[in-house]
């Protein structure tokens, strides 16, 4: 169910989080929500995301029709235009005084440059940032990105090495509802205001563990926006005699995503700024939004069930509130304020995701200690000619960035001696003529996989 429930939620925050701005205890924020599926191959995650998407995909193909006949006509005036303004900087060229000060009246008159219309792209898979600034610009004030094999965006060239923090901080802006902002020495200085990104990548399982384990992605509060799910593997189980289609329910669906896509978003015609209205919480919906906030920061002390994801925990309360506006604009676009049944839900659903990032937290924990442990026992194998290791010795000469800490060290040797790879030396034994209250020997011709 988490898996085309995820897709629901991201199509739905893309339809209407042009329209409003809710309020959260942090002051208002957009409707825009993140979301991370992660699925093995064969888990149908396409399968799941395409009926759900298949009225916005409708909804793009016609309007890149209408986009074509208005292309048309916009060469025919763009054309126009161009030719009488050629004309009037010509007959400046060759006159003088009062004839240059006709040519510039002529040009006022003519006016500005027409304006190509607008692409009707809703949706992109893999952008960079400039590609993604880019379409903002020319394209529309709301958009998605959505990938059903969102592996291609986290390791395509937006993510390198080179680009990924500035693509990170370019999406926890988008996510705050913050300007764009672009300097280049090229193209100049670009500021748009008033722009609003959805996301939902699936991933593979290798894929979220690298992506859960990536510092920057971690300590930038990126990896802390999405709402993650790894729903259990219904490989083996989905046969066609417990099928339960039901064309209702995806009819509705499919009928509300288009009629709102229909709608008119608020915005500026010439900036294309969207101009979302404050969308307030009722009493009571704040007053349960106040329980959750203050039971979730309990939760994060020392000790606490939630003290190893303080990141995702935080913003646990601002996440219901979006997803609270969400289901109401879903609803009713026109709502005055979130009510305490959608705020009921927006928090059930927060907490959902937040035991799953806890739960996938731990997760890329244990295999990132396993990635450590592994490298440290081939290095030990390979590279170490000592018959015995101390922590001094990894410490020093492994190179292994991870291990440069003396926790990470003792951890990978816990792990090493609990698989035999290395085994335990008696207080005081003497390993390279000095006595030793802390030492390993090597076992170089055993020990299980790590």
């Amino acid at each position: 169910m988490a898996i085309p429930a995820a897709s629901a939620l991201a199509v739905a925050s893309l339809a209407v989080q042009g329209f409003a701005d809710v309020e959260t205890l942090g002051g208002a924020r957009p409707l825009s929500l993140y979301l991370l599926t992660v699925a093995a191959s064969g888990e149908r995650k396409s399968s799941c995301d395409a009926p759900l998407m298949a009225a916005l995909r409708t909804f793009e193909r016609e309007q890149a029709r209408v986009q074509r006949d208005a292309f048309q006509s916009w060469q025919s005036a763009h054309a126009i235009w161009k030719g009488e303004r050629d004309r009037i900087l010509a007959e400046a060229k060759k006159g003088k005084g009062e004839k240059k000060a006709a040519a510039r009246a002529d040009l006022d008159a003519l006016g500005s440059e027409p304006q190509a219309p607008p692409s009707t792209d809703r949706t992109v898979t893999e952008p960079t940032f400039e590609g993604l600034t880019k379409l903002f610009a020319c394209g529309q004030s709301s958009l998605g990105l959505f990938s059903d094999e969102g592996g291609q965006f986290l390791g395509g060239h937006a993510m390198s090495p080179d680009n990924r923090q500035k693509t990170l901080a370019a999406l926890n802006s988008l996510w705050m509802g913050d300007p764009i902002r672009r300097t280049r020495a090229g193209d100049g200085a670009l500021t748009l205001y008033g722009r609003r990104l959805a996301v939902h990548l699936m991933v593979q399982p290798v894929v979220a563990r690298g992506f859960m384990g990536d510092p920057l992605a971690d300590g930038t509060g990126f990896a802390a926006r999405f709402l993650m799910a790894e729903p259990a593997s219904t490989i083996g189980t989905r046969l066609h005699a417990k099928a339960r289609p039901d064309p209702m329910a995806l009819s509705g669906f499919s009928g509300r995503l288009g009629e709102i896509l229909e709608a008119d978003m608020p915005m500026d015609p010439e900036t294309r700024e969207l101009q979302p209205r404050a969308l307030p919480l009722a009493p009571d919906a704040r007053a349960l939004l106040v329980g959750f906030a203050d039971a979730i920061e309990v939760a994060q002390a020392p000790g606490g069930a939630l003290a190893h994801v303080t990141a995702h925990a935080s913003k646990a309360p601002e996440h219901a509130a979006r997803l609270a506006g969400v289901l109401t604009l879903w609803r009713n676009l026109d709502a005055v304020e979130v009510a305490s049944a959608d705020m009921a839900s927006g928090i059930a659903l927060a907490q959902f995701y937040l035991t799953e990032a806890a739960r996938l937290a731990d997760a890329a924990t244990v295999s990132a200690e396993i990635d450590r442990a592994e490298k440290l026992r081939r290095w030990l194998l390979e590279g170490w000619r000592e018959p015995e290791i101390l922590v001094r010795d990894v410490l020093r000469l492994a190179p292994i960035r991870a291990l440069r800490e003396s926790p990470a060290a003792r951890a990978a040797l816990s792990l090493l001696e609990k698989h035999g790879w290395i085994v335990p030396l008696p207080q005081g034994t003497v390993v390279r003529g000095t006595p030793r209250k802390e030492a390993w020997r090597i076992v170089r011709g055993g020990g299980d996989v790590v």
